[in-house]
């Protein structure tokens, strides 16, 4: 299996889930890791997965992964499954209920990253997974990076 991990990070929380996926992903096949700065269309060249992570910001992705995904070319991505996942905050912890409601009416990164890449014609490999941070900046919450081992292995095998 060949796989691309894609990611953009604010405050380096969700690359540090993304390195941890990409590992994983080395141990089953060959993976390649990279940032929304440094993708090329080119990278999903011959892949078989796409692992697409972004943190929460203003519940959506950043803006420049909402960006890139949307200017994918379609056929690149036909034919290739996906995985997605964000970085946010626990609203259990954050206990603020207008919070709450506007979670529930706006979402997550990682819903709106599912929506486009199968707009773009790829199909889901799992359910998007979140991972998260303490406060708004992180870091992560303890157990978060061996939470993302068994997401990935859960969902390749």
């Amino acid at each position: 299996m060949k796989a691309l991990v894609l990611y953009d990070s604010v405050f380096g929380n969700t690359e540090k889930v993304a390195r941890t996926i990409h590992e994983e992903l080395q141990n089953v096949g060959q993976s390649n890791l990279k940032n929304a700065d440094t993708f090329r269309v080119s990278d999903l060249n011959q892949m078989d997965l796409l692992v697409v992570g972004s943190p929460t910001r203003a519940f959506t992705m950043t803006p420049k992964m909402k960006t890139l995904l949307k200017g994918l070319p379609k056929e690149k991505l036909t034919g290739i499954r996906y995985l997605a996942f964000d970085s946010r905050a626990n609203l259990e912890q954050v206990n603020n209920k207008f919070l709450t409601f506007m979670v529930g009416r706006f979402g997550y990164a990682a819903e709106k990253i599912s929506k486009i890449l199968e707009k773009k014609g790829s199909k889901k490999a799992g359910d998007f997974e979140a991972f998260y941070v303490k406060e708004s900046e992180g870091p992560l919450m303890d157990g978060e990076l061996e939470k993302a081992k068994r997401w990935i292995k859960r969902s390749v095998s």
